[in-house]
C-alpha cells in the first residue's frame, strides 16, 4: 500500500488519476441570478 498501488489515494495522487478513493472537486453549481448579470452586461 503505497505510491505504486492504485487502488489507494496515495497511488492516485502519485499516477493524477481519480476514482472511488480520491474524488474529484465538484464545480460550483451556476445560480441563476449569476447568468442573469452576465446576460444584462
Amino acid at each position: 500500500m503505497g505510491k505504486g498501488d492504485k487502488k489507494s489515494k496515495r497511488g492516485k495522487i502519485n499516477n493524477g488519476s481519480y476514482g472511488k478513493r480520491r474524488l474529484r472537486k465538484a464545480s460550483k453549481p451556476v445560480t441563476a441570478s449569476a447568468s442573469e448579470e452576465k446576460a444584462k452586461s
